[in-house]
């Protein structure tokens, strides 16, 4: 607070005249439209979008067990549609969730076992595997980024090597560990998989490993860095058009819209919600730090260079702030003599709504 007083006093009174309350006020809002849109030197941000991403996060952290529970619900029901085709006769007319459909009778090249292509009442054409495809591939973006806190292009990179464990000295136990390459810094790290993120990690591998059990291997694209990579056994990879390849973000970004459509999550305003893939990185640093993660820990996690920058992912809540300041009130009462505080904090509380005649405001859970 001290700091953001004095960078006021020193950067906005200088050189203006004020004719009165009135004019300094008005002179005030003109130059906060200015500053609040200057990058600041050490979150490397303007205030003003630090404050809508803040307010993302806000939006987005409430709902996001709903997110997760939609995609589940649109993977069960992808996985029903896929098989009730595949048992269905050739050309023939089934019934599945609720819904009539009539088979395509020629075979598709992304299912070489039959065709997984089928007309709904009205005409319209699905492609049962695609969609399966992308509901898998959306629910294990979501589970790996909320479990994880990497960016996109990292979770996209990793393969069946960077999956690897460690043996605790003291008590020979084995943490499974996940090992994320280099991406905007040049140092690698290491998380803890929890049992959550080992559920989505098995059954990634359970889908891309081939009969003989080996994990293919395929050149990838580095969209940051502008270069092809070696064959690489990719965890994210599937196969198209006959060929096997890495799921792009693109797709990624595809699926994830697709839950977010059949969720129908909306914000305050009734507008519908939507998740970036970064979003899930900003949510797991609030849920951390929150949660007690000392910041330092987190920024090892999450491979940042600066604390500061870890620190801006993470959104405040008012609740979490009122909590967080009564905590400290109650701590530095209990060191001054009981003479000095002969009310207790409840009482004095009511004082104040009766003297001034507040009225209490619930905090809204987002």
């Amino acid at each position: 607070m001290e700091r953001a007083n004095g960078y006021l006093e020193t950067s906005f009174p200088p050189g203006r005249h004020f004719s009165g309350p009135d004019d300094f006020n008005t002179q005030l809002q003109t130059w906060l439209k200015v500053a609040n849109r200057r990058v600041h030197r050490t979150l490397r941000a303007r205030p003003a979008d630090r404050w809508e991403m803040d307010q993302r996060t806000r939006e987005r952290l409430p709902v996001l067990l709903a997110l997760v529970a939609a995609a589940e619900n649109r993977l069960q029901e992808a996985r029903t549609r896929l098989e009730a085709i595949r048992q269905a006769p050739g050309a023939g007319v089934f019934t599945v969730l609720g819904e009539a459909f009539t088979k395509a009778g020629k075979s598709t090249r992304l299912d070489a076992s039959g065709s997984a292509c089928a007309y709904d009442t009205s005409g319209r054409r699905h492609h049962f595997a695609l969609a399966e495809h992308r509901a898998f591939w959306g629910w294990a973006a979501i589970e790996f980024l909320r479990h994880t806190g990497v960016r996109i292009e990292e979770m996209l990179e990793c393969s069946h090597h960077s999956i690897t464990q460690y043996t605790l000295p003291s008590t020979g136990e084995l943490i499974p560990l996940l090992q994320i390459a280099p991406s905007k810094t040049d140092e690698e790290r290491l998380l803890v998989v929890n049992p959550e993120l080992a559920d989505v990690l098995s059954a990634i591998v359970s889908r891309v490993r081939e009969a003989s059990g080996a994990i293919p291997l395929i050149p990838f694209y580095d969209g940051l860095e502008k270069i092809w990579h070696p064959p690489t056994p990719l965890l994210f990879q599937w196969s198209s058009g006959g060929q096997r390849r890495a799921v792009s973000s693109k797709t990624i970004r595809k699926a994830i819209n697709e839950i977010l459509h059949a969720a129908g999550l909306t914000n305050a305003a009734g507008q519908p919600l939507n998740y970036q893939p970064h979003d899930f990185r900003r949510i797991f640093t609030t849920e951390a730090i929150t949660n007690g993660m000392p910041p330092h820990i987190a920024q090892l996690i999450l491979g940042h260079r600066n604390i500061n920058t870890t620190m801006g992912y993470k959104a405040v809540y008012p609740e979490e702030a009122i909590n967080g300041h009564r905590a400290f009130i109650a701590r530095r009462r209990a060191l001054r003599p009981s003479a000095d505080r002969p009310l207790s904090p409840n009482e004095k509380y009511a004082a104040l709504v009766s003297a001034a005649g507040y009225v209490p405001v619930a905090l809204s859970p987002e």
